[in-house]
């Protein structure tokens, strides 16, 4: 009765649907006063030929025939007689076998069925809802961000002012409430006051306006917004964002910091405190051809090789790891281990070649810069350049054109970004590249997560993804940066030691054979110990930082946090 109700009251909130209702009821009325004119007819006629039948009779007469049941108990004798006959036949042919349906399905079912599709999809949350993430859109980021949200048990919703695309997101089993963006009661209904935090990934002129009706509500409540245009940040945090995030130049610094191919020192890609993360080139060095446990790397920088990238695929390494020419070392150490490795290692494999960019958009243009401030050269491949474009390193043309990538150095750069934002055109670039060269490094952006595997694939060394980057930024904003994204796939986050593993050391605790995680550092209130030896007990009040997969950083979560 309850859910009856609930879809009665959605049904005539709505004002077409009354008026549906007003013409279904006009037509009701036509159709019955029909009735009652033919009836009064019948009992004209049948009075005329002599015949008379009582008024219950006269009504069932004309329902058989205007139904066209026609049982023909009652039947004139006249010629008049059955001329009306015959009409009342063809007007209740067209009126209640065509007409009827019609208007019913019309005006009343097909907007009863609407209003329950409508009711599936909620317009507030319930009162006792607090802790939650408001998202104000759904793409890309939002998705990856909801993934992060639901592994690690963060209530969330998703925000969409059309009822069509919530009925949508429900069916994707997605927490979805209708409501419109720039309405203030839309935000009391979602309990915005009560929110951990309110995410707004779309247009800029749209996410101002989220903003700023927002924060009428809560004055409290955090608010990330993303923002295209660099003159947009401003006017975002004026509207009331808590922080605003430049996803092209995040992309590009990101993309920037995986240039390594230049030599075989490390190159930091992360950082948790004092714990640095860092990868570095195995190519040209003594290190090809010999294990892990060959090279001892412990025994002279104090270091431990936390994992291996090969070809794009992370490996987590152990004693019997063997290094190639394609091998890049994942190290997690101090800056002075990671100084002491480069004192070992900084004669091997230095090119002073600039590395070749693809595209000179938002993402292309950002990397550019942070390779200039890392004062490393760089040549640039654009086809579409702007007459504002005056970069000397900018190359015109067609990265498909084999003379314009030569021109641009594809034949002796140790590594080459590609940064446009058209997937298929980057596993397209990526794949020509890879035929080129099949020893340089290649640097990927993806737009979707779901291109990453395809752009490892198509012979990229690292890809990174602007989802995942986007929702990962976002996500620690509300963990406090307890999860580190290094790569599309590969994580390191911090977590408080489980109950289950307190008192055990790390071999007791086997970290990495029961989930294919490492821990590489432990936090307590002493302060931090990197790259703890296996026979170091875990305190109870300490906190791990553990670096792994996607999958084995879910396996460590539902075996020791989401119990």
């Amino acid at each position: 009765m309850k859910s009856f109700t609930t879809l009665y009251l959605h049904f005539m909130r709505n004002r077409a649907s009354r008026r549906n209702l007003r013409v279904l009821a006009q037509f009701l009325f036509i159709l019955l006063a029909m009735i009652v004119v033919y009836s009064w007819t019948f009992h004209y006629l049948m009075a005329w030929e002599g015949r008379r039948y009582s008024w219950i009779t006269g009504f069932y007469w004309t329902l058989t025939v205007m139904s066209t049941l026609g049982f023909g108990d009652i039947t004139f004798h006249t010629d008049l007689g059955r001329l009306f006959s015959m009409l009342v036949l063809m007007s209740g042919t067209v009126f209640m076998l065509i007409l009827l349906p019609f208007t019913f399905i019309q005006f009343f079912y097909a907007p009863w069925m609407q209003a329950q599709e409508a009711a599936r999809a909620p317009r507030e949350l319930p009162a006792n809802t607090s802790g939650h993430v408001i998202l104000t859109h759904y793409g890309p980021v939002d998705a990856a961000l909801i993934k992060r949200l639901t592994q690690y048990k963060y209530p969330y919703v998703v925000l969409e002012p059309e009822v069509t695309e919530a009925l949508r997101l429900h069916d994707l089993d997605l927490k979805v409430v209708v409501g419109e963006l720039d309405d203030p009661e839309t935000y009391r209904r979602l309990r915005t006051d009560k929110a951990a935090l309110v995410v707004t990934v779309g247009t800029d002129v749209a996410n101002t306006n989220v903003a700023f009706t927002a924060r009428e509500i809560a004055e409290q409540v955090p608010i990330v917004a993303t923002a295209t245009d660099v003159a947009s940040v401003d006017i975002l945090e004026l509207a009331g964002c808590t922080r605003v995030l430049e996803l092209a130049e995040m992309m590009g610094r990101s993309l920037a910091r995986r240039v390594i191919g230049r030599d075989a020192k490390t190159h930091v890609i992360g950082q948790f405190d004092e714990l640095l993360i860092a990868e570095a080139s195995a190519a040209g060095t003594p290190l090809i051809g010999r294990t892990l446990q060959e090279i001892r790397l412990r025994d002279h920088v104090s270091l431990n090789v936390s994992g291996v990238w090969e070809r794009g695929r992370y490996q987590n390494a152990g004693p019997d790891t063997r290094i190639t020419d394609n091998t890049i070392l994942v190290l997690a150490g101090s800056r002075e281990q990671l100084a002491e490795y480069d004192a070992l290692f900084c004669i091997y494999h230095t090119s002073d070649v600039p590395i070749v960019i693809i595209g000179f958009g938002r993402v292309g243009s950002a990397t550019a810069r942070e390779l200039a401030q890392q004062e490393i050269e760089y040549r640039v491949v654009e086809k579409n350049v702007k007459q504002n474009d005056d970069n000397a390193r900018l190359i015109e043309g067609d990265a498909a054109d084999l003379e314009i990538l030569k021109q641009a150095g594809i034949m002796e750069t140790p590594a080459v970004v590609i940064t446009t934002h058209d997937d298929a055109l980057n596993v397209y670039l990526t794949l020509y590249c890879r035929r080129l060269r099949a020893d340089i490094q290649i640097i990927s952006r993806a737009t979707l997560e779901r291109n990453v595997h395809t752009l490892h694939r198509a012979g990229a060394d690292f890809v990174i993804s602007e989802a995942s980057m986007g929702a990962n930024a976002i996500f620690n904003l509300l963990r406090r940066s307890d999860v580190l994204l290094l790569a599309e796939g590969l994580d390191v986050f911090r977590v408080k030691i489980p109950p289950s593993l307190a008192g055990k050391t790390l071999t007791e605790a086997a970290i990495r054979h029961r989930t294919g995680c490492n821990v590489i550092a432990i936090h307590t209130a002493a302060g931090a110990q990197v790259n703890p030896n296996p026979g170091t007990a875990l305190p109870a009040d300490g906190e791990i930082v553990v670096i792994g997969s996607d999958e084995s950083e879910q396996q460590f979560l539902d075996l020791y946090v989401n119990r």
